[in-house]
């Protein structure tokens, strides 16, 4: 299997720990050394693409940039990158969405997939006006999905289903070749939404025998609806020469981190509706004397970091052995990312990716 790399494009802001977040600040600061502008995200994206990255993901959220808008922005700053652009079914009409995505399709000359996220916390999809609780937003997501292939095609179409109804429905201008569609989700109510329309099961970092049992999981649901997946993980990464270097690095990071913040975090993402979120939790039990998860698996972003939480912690080649070992598993897709983004896509493009390229995984 061939392993096909991608890296984060930082739209809250970038910085040399965990989003911005030190000792000095809160829990809820944002505050970064390197703010989101469109000249620093340019770098990134062209520093990505020298790299050998595939693609950047770009997040979705209320402390972010948007990224539809700003991957657009990019689109010229670049050449092959392609983009892979999160945004929520919730906050947005399936017959929009599909002429979005027609449209970026056009312009950036088929460099679009999409990352479909079904929520975030309750509080925040109330800030959006979303209301819905967490099954009836994958139940909806499933409709939303439904509506978006069907658009793609350029028939005409009605709809009516529970959350969305569409009466002479028609995308006059589809696109030539449809994004591909990768999805998240760790709950029962996820795993069916995947297999029926996801081209890209995508999963947080979790130790190598929990990401199998997952991607088996849905390998059976997608099997049942005659279906074949591909399947990525998320994952920071600490890469350095030697391993003590990149532990080094990783023992630096930890000691920005407020233990009051570390705890208030802790008690937030255990009590999350998000399935995936209480598995990152669990993985460090909010301490940090035993964060090494798994061999170079090192769970310390998720003591204050929202999502994926766990970092690829080594020397070039142990990091490249890791890579391998989740490939093993099945993962093709690795959307990496590291702090600060631009000197990190430099550095695993020129100390891992060609570790990577003399592997039966090459890259």
């Amino acid at each position: 299997m061939t392993v096909r790399l991608h890296w984060f494009l930082p739209t809250t802001g970038d910085d040399r720990s965990v989003v911005g977040i030190t000792a000095r600040d809160s829990l809820q600061s944002r505050t970064t050394t390197r703010p989101p502008t469109l000249d620093y995200l340019a770098q990134v994206a062209r520093a990505a693409e020298s790299a050998g990255f595939e693609a950047v993901l770009t997040p979705t959220g209320s402390d972010c940039e948007d990224s539809w808008l700003t991957t657009a922005a990019l689109i010229p700053q670049t050449t092959r990158l392609k983009f892979l652009v999160a945004f929520r079914p919730g906050v947005i009409a399936p017959p929009l969405a599909a002429q979005m995505t027609a449209t970026y399709q056009r312009l950036s000359g088929g460099r679009l997939l999409l990352n479909v996220v079904t929520g975030s916390d309750a509080d925040e999809q109330r800030a959006y006006g979303d209301f819905l609780g967490h099954d009836e937003r994958y139940a909806r997501t499933d409709e939303f999905l439904t509506l978006l292939h069907t658009a793609w095609t350029g028939e005409r179409y009605d709809f009516e289903g529970t959350h969305y109804q569409v009466a002479g429905g028609q995308l006059r201008r589809p696109p030539a070749a449809r994004p591909p569609v990768f999805f998240g989700g760790s709950s029962d109510a996820a795993l069916p939404v995947a297999a029926r329309h996801a081209d890209t099961y995508l999963t947080w970092g979790e130790p190598p025998a929990a990401v199998a049992r997952k991607i088996g999981r849905v390998r059976e649901l997608a099997a049942e609806q005659g279906r074949e997946l591909s399947y990525g993980i998320r994952l920071h990464v600490i890469s350095r020469d030697t391993a003590k270097e990149a532990w080094a690095e990783a023992d630096r990071i930890l000691s920005t981190l407020d233990p009051a913040a570390i705890e208030a975090a802790h008690a937030r993402f255990s009590s999350s509706e998000s399935a995936g979120q209480r598995a990152m939790a669990a993985l460090s039990g909010g301490r940090t004397d035993r964060l090494e998860i798994h061999p170079n698996l090192w769970a310390g972003f998720g003591l204050v970091r929202p999502g994926a939480g766990t970092a690829l912690v080594g020397s070039h080649e142990q990091v490249a052995e890791r890579i391998e070992e989740y490939a093993a598993l099945g993962i093709e897709h690795f959307v990496l990312s590291g702090q600060p983004h631009l000197e990190e896509a430099i550095r695993f493009g020129e100390c891992v990716r060609p570790l990577l390229a003399r592997r039966p995984v090459a890259a």
